[in-house]
């Protein structure tokens, strides 16, 4: 039903990327996604090559369609992870945390398309010089490790400062956010947040249940004064950040207090003491449901949407 130059660039059916979220985005969700006509993407986090193996070979599995790895520059673990991508040729990275540049000309010899998340125009100019694919323009709604501009800011700067596509991320979670984001000049948008409520997304029940109760001013942003801010949505363990900025405690401490509390959250079910990475359209969320029932309730309302504009579908 719609259809941008970012279909023909991946090889998709709707210019729908699902975001690579560590500890949320398995093999399963990712081949859900594919499977419906977006670019389904693993998110390998901080696990380790055998893993991210693992989970390719069961996304081959499931669908022959094109499909993403998400790869964190600040893993201990990239070396590693990055051979496997390349020996297995995956045809989609999305990267975030550094800078992909060294990678590319081997990435590119084997077919892989990179796209980089960025939060500045700067970036965006710099790695669309090193020689990206596209870039994802994440504004500070999202959730996770974000910026400091906002999506409505973000995504057009980076329109005018870039000829590469750029796909919009960051508060979008229906047809309205693809609408607006084509309307901003983006040739795509990246969803996380909804797609946590996918059935296919393997993480807690606590946790779903936590998205679906969530209300517009649910998240909360902890870490600015260390220089890596994080949105999530409040909890006991978002009060504990609060106290240590309060008396400006050293950046270790911050790190004691989250080491291991985003699995704790996603695979243990810690919904108090857990970080529940979520961005701000948390509260737009009612319900579970298939990830392709998702992308059709997108397509359906972003079409419907354009005909109550006066604008013909794409």
């Amino acid at each position: 039903m719609i259809k941008t130059s970012l279909c023909d660039l991946l090889g998709i059916d709707y210019p729908i990327l699902q975001g690579g979220m560590a500890w949320v985005s398995t093999a399963k969700l990712a081949a859900a996604v594919s499977e419906a006509g977006g670019l389904g993407i693993i998110g390998s986090g901080h696990n380790d090559a055998k893993w991210v193996k693992e989970q390719i070979s069961q996304i081959r599995k499931v669908t022959v369609k094109p499909f993403g790895v998400n790869v964190m520059m600040m893993s201990p673990h990239l070396e590693q992870v990055m051979q496997v991508i390349m020996e297995e040729k995956v045809p989609v990275i999305t990267t975030g945390a550094g800078n992909p540049a060294k990678y590319i000309p081997q990435l590119k010899e084997v077919g892989t398309k990179v796209i980089p998340v960025i939060a500045s125009v700067a970036l965006a100019q710099r790695l669309e010089k090193a020689g990206v694919d596209a870039v994802v323009a994440e504004g500070m709604e999202s959730g996770g490790h974000i910026g400091e501009l906002t999506t409505m800011a973000l995504v057009p700067q980076v329109v005018d400062a870039v000829k590469i596509p750029v796909i919009a991320a960051g508060g979008i979670a229906d047809g309205r956010g693809l609408v607006a984001a084509l309307a901003l000049g983006a040739m795509g948008v990246q969803i996380g947040t909804r797609f946590m409520c996918a059935t296919e997304c393997e993480i807690h029940d606590n946790i779903k249940k936590m998205i679906i109760k969530a209300k517009d001013r649910d998240t909360a942003v902890s870490g600015r004064t260390t220089g890596h801010p994080v949105r999530a949505l409040k909890n006991k363990l978002t009060k504990e950040y609060d106290e240590l900025e309060k008396r400006c405690a050293p950046v270790e401490e911050f790190e004691k207090l989250g080491v291991g509390r985003l699995k704790a959250a996603m695979i243990d079910g810690d919904s108090e003491f857990g970080t529940v990475a979520c961005g701000q359209i948390a509260g737009m969320i009612k319900e579970i449901k298939p990830a392709r029932d998702i992308i059709k309730d997108i397509l359906t309302k972003a079409v419907e949407t354009m005909q109550a504009l006066g604008v013909k579908r794409c």
